[in-house]
């Protein structure tokens, strides 16, 4: 910013065509103590402010959750947190389970032509996901007929369709029961407003206040674990839909593969 400054205190004394050396070496001292306030107050103001606009932000956070008390709000948070590494984790173990089916049956077929059976179970063996897991197992039936090979993928795609799925009914049980601590505080937050009146024998804003507030509160954060989780909940079942579908689609292929092989 003061390298700035300077270049334009520069460029006006030469523009000017001050003759006078002394007279302008005290202008150019002037126009740039002028122009540094000018520059460094607004963008000091602007730092101020944001810095003030984060802290406010999380004290704002930090007082709503003790607002809606601490006994309701921590299970919600503990709801969110478990329910959002059990969803990162899963869709990391998706991720990792796709495989590009039409290359991986490229190989196989490859592997078939120049190999054998053998040759072909080593392809697969050596690839990642379940696709592959499921080549495998029919693979290793080829021996015992065609028919064997298929009841042995469908057999086994329902195992690999059962580890897909796993954690799911965690994150589903997430969805549920962070509503419903939540209500559970409103409940509670309008049985303490009243506790409150009838103590009190008024119905004034500050008696009603205190209850009002935790159940609002509470309410509110539940509802947010139950939107977020219910996102990631579904993106995860279009994941597993889309893997279950590719592995239904390659198995199909295998077998017309192998159907090929054995008639040659």
């Amino acid at each position: 910013m003061k390298k700035q400054v300077l270049l334009f205190a520069l460029a006006g004394f030469l523009s000017l065509g001050i003759a006078s050396k002394a007279v302008a070496q005290d202008s150019q001292d002037t126009t740039k103590a002028a122009a540094t306030e000018q520059v460094a107050a607004p963008a000091a103001d602007a730092a101020a402010d944001a810095s003030a606009d984060e802290q406010s932000f999380h004290q704002a956070v930090k007082e709503k959750f003790i607002e809606g008390g601490v006994p309701f709000m921590w299970p919600i948070l503990i709801c969110l947190i478990l329910g959002l590494a059990i969803a990162i984790e899963r869709i990391i173990v998706l991720n990792l389970a796709t495989t590009n089916t039409k290359k991986l049956l490229g190989k196989i077929e490859d592997a078939l032509a120049s190999g054998g059976v053998e040759a072909a179970k080593e392809v697969t063996k050596n690839t990642r996901g379940p696709v592959a897991s499921i080549f495998t197992q029919g693979l290793m039936r080829m021996s015992e007929g065609i028919d064997m090979v298929e009841k042995s993928i469908v057999s086994y795609g329902g195992v690999e369709m059962g580890k897909l799925e796993s954690g799911l009914i965690w994150i589903s049980l997430f969805i549920s029961l962070g509503p419903m601590l939540g209500f559970f505080g409103t409940v509670v937050g309008m049985v303490q407003a009243f506790d409150a009146i009838e103590a009190a024998g008024d119905i004034s804003p500050q008696v009603v206040a205190g209850g009002m507030k935790v159940a609002l509160i509470t309410t509110v954060g539940g509802l947010i674990v139950g939107m977020v989780l219910q996102v990631l909940y579904n993106y995860l079942v279009s994941k597993i839909d889309s893997l279950v579908n590719s592995m239904e689609d390659a198995s199909i292929s295998l077998v017309d593969i192998l159907v090929k092989h054995k008639q040659k």
